[in-house]
């Protein structure tokens, strides 16, 4: 597989639209209606887009950005910027208007297409008035040209397949950290790592996957447009937030990937309506259990699940577990931007491996160095970071290995575990180093905890910052600070001395995009929390479980 020629995005759709044109591939839900595209309509749609493109007369390589919520359109754009020789900039759809303008101005973007937006007054704003707007068919998006017009126009007829060679898309990170970077992948990185997710989750033109966590994310954009597009599959779409259980419920998605925070806010949804001892009650009864596990599994939408998946930060082994319970099995799984998220994933599912990442995918080699910092090479790996050669560089060893960042340990079965990022590691006032990610995720085992963050590089122990859930938020301050406080108990039980926490800090406000304390993928900002909250952080105290103000 490694040597193996994989087809472009292109080609299958060219594939798709020659030998099955009227099988329904897209499914996008307007004002409750869901309209169905075969592949004949999004070609035709592409081939249009495609003739706009080339009518703009734009240098071939040109830069443009698609700036929306996931939809059909999306992905048609997508491939449309792809027929015409261009190189495609996602932006998520949650960014700031200080990202919109770094982004736009760093890759010298000329083309931005719009779609749904949280805040589309202000991130349209941030768009240079000289750059050419056009926009999706939703309502609230001003653009210089809207879907319709720009679409009453003839089909490119040609069908041109790019080098394998060529830059196919920058996808900027969300990096924790400083300003995104614009990192590079070709034709050839995209297409192969779509191949490996296609092949490793064995998907073919009868499955369905539901498409809402953001496309401008690598794990979106990999498993889900390039493996779609490889497989044949279908592909649904969400409406809006309040529309997405209803969706998911339309969708009966046969593969689901999704993320740590949903997985908890489904887990509280469940506990809501079953309390914890009247669930294991049912459980424990053969008959009633296979019932109750059937109804919950309709509830969410995943009656015909075979896969589901978690990813981009995290998930308590605990959650895992409780859901496995249930019969939802979980396969965690890891992959970056910069190796077009292919990593590890944990396939198939098994009780004996929760809490790891998961052996290499198909043709990835992965390695572990001197200091235990996770090593991969395959095909998937980017070009580089755009118009930085100097981290570029920096990104890669000697003999061609990505560095990740993340230090981890393997198994004999090759099943890996992270146990922390490098640059997350710090070091108390004692002069001790502290790993903050494990102990992170044990605290994380208390349901009523839904953020934290583990810090303390000026004090003489680490304590932990933390937001409560939707359910810790209903509860009593009391009987929380009881629940917190057996938590902390046992979580330090199993610590070292210097990592002992000495406190925890409930915090009042919750870590959003919005505030800048999340990245767009849901990754807490350490170093924002640290410099925003220094007098919280740094202040004596004597209880053990703090209420902030």
């Amino acid at each position: 597989m490694p040597n193996e020629v994989t087809a472009t995005p292109l080609e299958c759709l060219y594939k798709w639209e020659t030998t099955t044109p009227d099988s329904r591939c897209f499914v996008q839900p307007v004002n409750g209606e869901y309209q169905e595209y075969d592949w004949k309509m999004v070609a035709n749609t592409v081939r249009r887009i495609a003739y706009r493109l080339e009518a703009m007369q734009l240098e071939k390589g040109s830069r443009i950005a698609i700036l929306a919520k996931n939809c059909a359109e999306w992905i048609m754009t997508d491939l449309a910027i792809m027929m015409t020789g261009h190189i495609s900039v996602p932006i998520f759809a949650t960014a700031g208007t200080e990202t919109i303008q770094y982004v736009l101005n760093h890759a010298d973007v000329k083309v931005v297409f719009i779609g749904k937006l949280d805040d589309a007054d202000n991130q349209i704003a941030a768009i240079p008035e000289e750059i050419k707007t056009v926009a999706f068919p939703y309502p609230g998006i001003k653009a210089d040209e809207y879907w319709a017009e720009f679409l009453d126009c003839p089909a490119m007829t040609d069908s041109p397949v790019p080098n394998a060679t060529d830059l196919m898309t920058i996808i900027y990170t969300s990096g924790s950290t400083g300003h995104p970077k614009g990192v590079m992948h070709t034709f050839d990185s995209m297409s192969w790592a779509g191949t490996v997710g296609r092949g490793d989750l064995s998907l073919s033109q009868q499955d369905r996957l539901l498409s809402y966590l953001p496309l401008a994310h690598i794990t979106e954009r990999v498993l889900v447009e390039m493996a779609a597009l490889h497989a044949g599959m279908q592909l649904f779409f969400v409406e809006s937030l309040d529309t997405f259980q209803r969706d998911v419920q339309h969708c009966k998605p046969t593969l689901f990937v999704s993320v740590p925070r949903l997985w908890t806010k489904f887990q509280l949804g469940i506990l809501h309506k079953l309390p914890q001892k009247k669930l294991d009650m049912l459980l424990r009864i053969p008959i009633v259990s296979s019932l109750i596990k059937r109804k919950i599994k309709a509830g969410l939408g995943l009656s015909e699940v075979k896969i589901c998946a978690s990813g981009s930060a995290p998930i308590p082994p605990s959650v895992i577990t409780w859901f496995a319970r249930l019969g939802v099995e979980i396969c965690e799984g890891w992959g970056m931007t910069e190796n077009a998220a292919l990593g590890t994933a944990s396939l198939p599912f098994r009780h004996d491996k929760i809490g790891c990442i998961g052996h290499p995918w198909s043709g990835v080699d992965i390695k572990l160095s001197e200091e235990g910092e996770l090593l991969v090479k395959s095909r998937a790996n980017m070009l580089g970071y755009y118009l930085d050669e100097e981290k570029t560089k920096e990104a890669f060893t000697e003999d061609g290995y990505l560095r990740t960042g993340d230090k981890a340990t393997v198994d004999a079965d090759n099943y890996y575990k992270i146990t922390g990022r490098i640059k997350d590691i710090f070091k108390t006032a004692k002069g001790k180093y502290v790993t903050p990610a494990p102990i992170e995720a044990k605290l994380m085992e208390n349901v009523l905890i839904e953020q934290v963050c583990v810090t303390g590089a000026s004090l003489a122990q680490p304590i932990a910052l933390l937001v409560l859930s939707e359910e810790g938020q209903e509860l009593p301050d009391h009987q929380v600070t009881a629940s917190l406080n057996e938590t902390l108990a046992h979580v330090n039980a199993k610590l070292e001395s210097h990592q002992r926490l000495d406190r925890l800090i409930v915090m009042m406000e919750a870590w959003t995009i919005e505030n800048g304390l999340l990245t767009p993928t849901l990754k807490v900002k350490r170093h924002v929390l640290e410099e925003r909250f220094p007098d919280v952080i740094n202040q004596g105290y004597d209880d053990k479980i703090v209420w902030e103000n």
